[in-house]
């Protein structure tokens, strides 16, 4: 048996990094062999499994320097089927990569957004002139500088070495304890775990409606790890509402509060009850 595993691409971002990591769990626990699948975005992965062209996705959730993956959470929200199998904490630490020969060189700085965010002040502090580019991966970012010396990427130890680009320059990232979270998500459906992952939307926005959602968790002493709002894409002001909570949903208080949360909300998706895993980069 055979498992295709859908990930950010081209080979050796950040992401393929964590499904190399599930990929070798999942063979070591059931025996199932894998190939990972590269997509150019995000999106395409998720919607990939929708199709049926992979088995599985693993995607970008959250960074603890720069929060959640937003492009993760609307799609995930739009593709009703999929649902979290696993979670993976992976550490993310960034390199500047170069086929130049110092920073004084560097004029254009390529990355992902995200990578761009987590290494701002590095970035101001020692390319205050630079540009900086956005692509759709760091490892895609590599492929910019190939022919111009005076281009940097920042991209993972891996990419540097899988590409034959040179250092510049370790460990740029802002804060040294930067991690990044990814969800291992399917159509199988989801298994039990120590976190639940759900969104829900109002049927109207008005003043207080959040406080009694946030009442049912409180007064079963179930902690919310997690809560933010994402615009529904419809109407300006109308919101979506993912959350986070600690439980397994076998347990009785988790089933009520979700049965109480599902009566006050126009639409609620849960979206898996999973462990997470700590993996090494």
């Amino acid at each position: 048996m055979q498992k295709s595993i859908a990930h950010l691409g081209p080979v050796g971002t950040y992401t393929e990094t964590a499904a190399l990591a599930y990929g070798k769990i999942l063979q070591e626990k059931t025996g199932t062999e894998y190939i990972l699948s590269p997509y150019p975005s995000i999106a395409q992965t998720l919607y990939s499994v929708a199709a049926k062209e992979t088995d599985l996705a693993v995607v970008p959730v959250e960074n603890s320097t720069e929060g959640s993956v937003t492009v993760t959470l609307d799609t995930i929200w739009q593709l009703n089927d999929l649902k979290i199998q696993q979670g993976l904490d992976l550490p993310i630490s960034h390199r500047l990569l170069t086929r130049g020969k110092s920073l004084q060189g560097i004029k254009t700085v390529y990355s992902h957004p995200q990578a761009l965010a987590q290494c701002q002040k590095w970035l101001e502090k020692n390319l205050p002139h630079a540009r900086l580019i956005a692509t759709n991966s760091t490892s895609e970012a590599i492929q910019h500088i190939n022919q111009d010396p005076t281009g940097g990427a920042i991209s993972s130890p891996r990419a540097s070495q899988l590409y034959d680009v040179p250092v510049l320059a370790t460990q740029i990232n802002d804060y040294p304890d930067n991690c990044t979270r990814f969800w291992v998500v399917s159509l199988e459906k989801s298994g039990y775990g120590s976190y639940i992952s759900l969104a829900f939307s109002f049927a109207k926005n008005v003043p207080g409606i959040l406080v009694k959602p946030l009442q049912i968790f409180a007064e079963r002493k179930i902690n919310l790890s997690k809560i933010e709002s994402r615009p529904t894409k419809r109407v300006l002001g109308e919101y979506l509402f993912f959350m986070d909570l600690e439980g397994d949903m076998r347990e009785t208080t988790i089933k009520t509060g979700l049965q109480e949360l599902s009566k006050l909300t126009k639409e609620l998706k849960i979206f898996g009850n999973y462990d997470v895993l700590k993996i090494k980069s």
